[in-house]
């Protein structure tokens, strides 16, 4: 299905099942997507937030991302960095200083050993979350998958105080014997002190 839609995988129905049901994508958004390659997230981002929107995509792979699959989306544009380091933020912002959403469907190449892989994924997720409170405008949202193990409670709790809404989501295109599951958060209420919206 994802190869007849046109997206180079099948992860994208997993943001279009919430957009179908929360609507957190709107024409004219700014989003960035962490751990975007192989693309398909940026690609169904660009083509709701249209020309007078932005897609900024980060990871680690140099993947060059083409046109959106919508002629009417937006450009994508992509930086090739590691969003646990300190300067890609400012590689980020060099672009855009603030996003209307922060998406994340971000994993750590995986090892023999499943609580590891767990607690890497869910170093991840902490990351991009600090990266959404850094960077996300006031009603700005966030989704981001993570693995449900040691931890994952701490992590849906800190969504929660920065978020006026904040849902764990199990997509039906997600594997039912996989732990992956999505936190979302609607609405950003965290504050940012010194520094303008």
């Amino acid at each position: 299905m994802a190869k007849q839609d046109n997206y180079p995988a099948r992860s994208v129905y997993k943001l279009e099942e919430v957009q179908k049901k929360y609507g957190i994508l709107k024409k004219g958004n700014k989003v960035l997507d962490l751990g975007c390659q192989p693309g398909s997230w940026s690609m169904y981002a660009a083509g709701i937030v249209g020309a007078s929107g932005q897609v900024v995509g980060v990871d680690l792979t140099d993947v060059m991302i083409g046109r959106p699959a919508s002629s009417a989306g937006s450009a994508i544009r992509f930086i090739c960095a590691d969003i646990m380091m300190p300067e890609t933020i400012t590689l980020i912002k060099a672009i855009q200083s603030r996003f209307d959403i922060v998406l994340s469907d971000i994993a750590p190449r995986t090892t023999s050993s499943k609580w590891a892989d767990q607690q890497r994924s869910l170093a991840l997720s902490i990351q991009t979350h600090a990266v959404a409170v850094e960077l996300l405008k006031s009603g700005g949202n966030y989704y981001c998958k993570v693995f449900e193990g040691e931890g994952f409670k701490d992590f849906f709790d800190a969504v929660r105080r920065d978020f006026r809404v904040a849902k764990i989501v199990k997509p039906q295109s997600s594997r039912k014997e996989s732990r992956e599951v999505f936190v979302l958060g609607i609405d950003y209420i965290g504050s940012r002190t010194g520094e303008p919206e």
